[in-house]
């Protein structure tokens, strides 16, 4: 029973979806308030705090927050309705100046520019041949009263009056669930963390906090970001004598919410307008470039430095989930579809059977780094293979990139090697570019460390100059299996200082009875054994006990590398069998090196977390 309902999981949820869908879509007149009133405390929720660390109340912050917005809206609302009405009252009239304007080009016959401006005038032809429909139907009408009962559509508002009374409803709704979503932010968020229970209250507790900043962080300084380029937009227009200025700042102020495509959608309208009122190519074309210039330094330099964190949403996944609300909500869609789409992110982030949500929506990179350099050294692509590590390098440091790239990069190989998914050649060709890569990156930043405290004893003193003698520390090193353990071993080498040790790495395929000959004659201070799994540690652990029995003052290192998990199960045998350390990092085996090799050194902090 339990399998059956495993496999039926997939379709529940996906039956749930679909069920929530539907019921956004049918219920718009009653979520589209509540979601806009959500947006709009997101909004204003770090000005209330703000306020209220200035020592105001809360109603008070509220009562006063909610009255500078709603006045503001009011002020701003009006002045754009009377531009909206002039504009519209205008707007025949400009149909034979834009006419003129498509006329100046002087496009060749039969070109795309020529095909267009045809269109164009049989366009305005149409909307020419319906002047006299209209004027009609600005004739007074003869109204007759007649006395008796009135009718019953006396009593049914007017078509103008209805539409009215309902967008006042839904703005004083709005309004006043904002104030109280702002009164009662601490309650309507322990109310949703009764609902989801306290069995999950820290997971709970951690998406609510999360999805709240994140959203309302992202909007307070959107908003900031684009009243500012509204206002100077706006400005450059009214200078460039463009009509409805304010309009259109106002424009680009709610339509740049909408990211990528919204900043564009804005200047098609003041282009146009800019178009039928100038009498020459001039002005459009200024606007244009205004809208081209400012546009990029916004959203290349500005907002980076502004932003320090995004929606949390991918590119892609941000333009889809635009096309998704806008087609269930509208316009009302486009505007919400960047906070929704970030609050549902984060949500399924925390939600186990949500996952793929938040994959398809994240904006974290969906394949690592080391997965993405073993597929271009599978597709022999060397050069692309080294780019992802250059790149790396540029924010990671070396050892960072030697554990978190190619030493997976190397086990991804060995693992499908042996099941039989890649071939010998491929491998090597791995095995070949891997080291060469290793060769040509520049040597990482190696901890200091007291070269005096190593040497102890060992300074003299020439012509009042102290000079330092220091022995290298001997280090005989022993790849376990084959040529991917020992090109571990060659980052490895290149982590330490080479002013300090001498690292000798044998060569693979050696029998245990060479190496403990090696061992006997070369007297190294370390003896390091590393492997990466699959093979090598039946063959580490086996050389550990016998170095111990045969060495019983040598220091046994043993690297343990590629896979975290297994190194806890694999630890406590090896160390039984006679290792002295065992590191699960190359980074880890450089800092158990250097403790071994000088006690009384101390690392830093950071060394031993890193």
């Amino acid at each position: 029973m339990p399998p059956k309902s495993l496999k039926l999981s997939p379709l529940v949820v996906w039956g749930t979806l679909v069920l929530i869908v539907a019921a956004l879509y049918w219920a718009r007149p009653v979520l589209m308030p509540v979601a806009l009133a959500m947006l709009l405390t997101f909004l204003l929720s770090p000005v209330d705090s703000a306020l209220q660390r200035l020592g105001l109340g809360r109603v008070v912050s509220v009562a006063l927050l909610a009255a500078l917005t709603f006045s503001l809206i009011g002020v701003i609302g009006w002045a754009i309705s009377l531009q909206v009405r002039e504009f519209a009252h205008n707007l025949p009239g400009y149909q034979g100046n834009i006419k003129k304007r498509i006329e100046d080009l002087q496009v060749g016959q039969g070109t795309t520019l020529d095909k267009i401006r045809i269109e164009f005038e049989q366009l305005i032809g149409n909307v020419n041949t319906n002047a006299p429909v209209a004027e009609q139907a600005r004739q007074p009408v003869l109204v007759t009263v007649q006395g008796g009962r009135f009718s019953s559509e006396v009593w049914q508002l007017s078509p103008m009056v209805r539409p009215l009374l309902k967008s006042l409803f839904y703005i004083l709704l709005v309004a006043t669930l904002v104030v109280f979503m702002l009164l009662e932010r601490d309650e309507l968020r322990n109310r949703a963390i009764r609902l989801l229970g306290y069995g999950r209250l820290s997971l709970t507790t951690q998406a609510l906090d999360e999805a709240g900043q994140r959203v309302s962080r992202y909007l307070f300084v959107q908003f900031i970001v684009n009243t500012c380029l509204g206002v100077v937009i706006g400005s450059g227009l009214f200078l460039l004598g463009v009509p409805y200025a304010l309009l259109w700042g106002f424009l680009i102020l709610i339509l740049r919410f909408v990211p990528y495509i919204g900043i564009w959608i804005a200047a098609i309208l003041p282009f146009a307008v800019s178009l039928a009122t100038s009498s020459n190519w001039w002005q459009p074309l200024s606007v244009i470039a205004m809208f081209a210039v400012l546009e990029p330094v916004v959203a290349m330099v500005i907002e980076p430095m502004l932003f320090s964190q995004s929606a949390g949403t991918s590119k892609l996944a941000m333009l889809v989930a635009i096309a998704f609300w806008t087609w269930l909500w509208g316009p009302v869609g486009l505007l919400l579809a960047t906070p929704l789409t970030a609050c549902l992110a984060v949500v399924a982030k925390y939600v186990p059977r949500l996952e793929f949500i938040a994959v398809l929506l994240g904006d974290e990179p969906m394949m690592q780094a080391s997965v993405a350099y073993y597929k271009r050294l599978l597709a022999l692509d060397q050069d692309e293979a080294e780019a992802i590590v250059e790149e790396q390098l540029q924010t990671h440091p070396v050892e960072h990139v030697f554990d978190e790239v190619l030493v997976p990069a190397l086990h991804y190989a060995k693992r499908d090697n042996r099941l039989g998914t890649l071939t010998d050649g491929e491998q090597e060709f791995i095995y070949k570019s891997t080291r060469e890569i290793i060769e040509r990156i520049g040597l990482p930043s190696i901890p200091p460390t007291s070269l005096i405290d190593a040497a102890a004893g060992q300074a003299s003193t020439v012509n009042d100059t102290v000079t330092v003698s220091v022995d290298k520390i001997r280090i005989l090193a022993w790849p376990a299996h084959d040529e991917g353990d020992a090109i571990a071993l060659l980052m490895l080498q290149r982590l330490l200082d080479p002013t300090r040790y001498e690292m000798e790495i044998s060569a693979d395929g050696k029998r245990l009875s060479e190496i403990l000959q090696e061992v006997e004659q070369k007297a190294p201070a370390l003896f390091c054994v590393g492997f990466i799994p699959p093979g090598g540690l039946s063959a580490s652990r086996h050389l550990s006990k016998l170095l111990h029995v045969r060495f019983p003052e040598l220091t046994i290192v043993v690297g343990h590398w590629g896979l975290h998990e297994k190194v806890q199960n694999d630890r406590e045998a090896l160390l039984a069998a006679g290792a002295t350390h065992v590191a699960a990092t190359l980074i880890e085996t450089r800092d158990q090196i250097a403790q071994s090799t000088h006690p009384h050194v101390k690392l830093q902090p950071d060394a031993i977390a890193a």
